[in-house]
């Protein structure tokens, strides 16, 4: 694989990572907000450890990219 495409895999992975928080980030505070709007969550502080559990799980994620394969900075060129 070319180190390109290493970079871009690696990038992509640690995107969708991050994105993933800042939804989970996004629906904690509507929780705590708003928490009446949110009818199908009768169990308002068990939606917001779903969330917390998403946040955690992604975090580790990130982690193993960047201990595992060198990923600690996205503007950084990693082909070298």
């Amino acid at each position: 694989m070319s180190g390109q495409l290493r970079t871009k895999i690696l990038e992509a992975l640690r995107a969708d990572a991050e994105g993933n928080i800042a939804k989970a980030k996004a629906n904690v505070e509507v929780y705590l907000h708003q928490p009446v709007g949110i009818g199908e969550h009768p169990d308002v502080l068990g939606a917001i450890q779903e969330q917390l559990d998403i946040i955690a799980h992604e975090e580790e994620r990130i982690e193993v990219l960047e201990e595992h394969f060198g990923l600690t900075d996205p503007d950084v060129d990693w082909t070298a």
